[in-house]
């Protein structure tokens, strides 16, 4: 390898991670905004990390809720449970294609999904792939374990 390979393949490495370091910041910013649903900064800062167009899955049915429905849901979520936390446990970076696997925990304040938790919390494991273009996330494809949630709930 030359003296100038060698200096060309250094640049294109300190760029690329410094990428994928802002990407890692893009997508840690999507569960910045689960963890504080309420807060017109994390709102922002989410609105900055998406697309207009972003959707988020959560199945098959073909639907998909948009950038505005989501953040609608979130200012539902602060309501119901004001001490939701939404924890990265791993991350996984493959181009621009993310995979996270998170823990969600709560506690309810009035019924949730028609369960009346009496207090109790949940403590429950989510996976997301988080797919990006330009820096940006476009999509969100999403797995959460609710029945465990409602299970816990329940005192079951």
């Amino acid at each position: 390898m030359t003296l100038k390979s060698l200096i060309a393949s250094a640049a294109i490495a300190t760029v690329a991670t410094g990428a994928f370091a802002d990407d890692t910041s893009t997508v840690t910013t999507f569960y910045d905004l689960l963890s504080n649903p309420g807060s017109q900064e994390h709102v922002t800062a989410f609105e900055a990390a998406t697309s207009d167009d972003w959707v988020s899955l959560g199945d098959y049915s073909g639907d998909e809720k948009t950038r505005e429905a989501f953040l609608g849901q979130m200012g539902g979520f602060t309501q119901l449970m004001p001490d939701l936390n939404w924890a990265i446990q791993d991350m996984h970076q493959d181009g621009e294609t993310f995979i996270v696997r998170s823990r969600a925990t709560g506690t309810p304040v009035a019924p949730f999904f028609g369960v009346d938790g009496q207090g109790r919390s949940f403590d429950i494991m989510t996976i997301d792939i988080h797919e990006l273009e330009n820096g940006v996330i476009v999509r969100t494809y999403h797995v959460e374990d609710w029945a465990g949630a409602l299970q816990q709930l329940s005192g079951q």
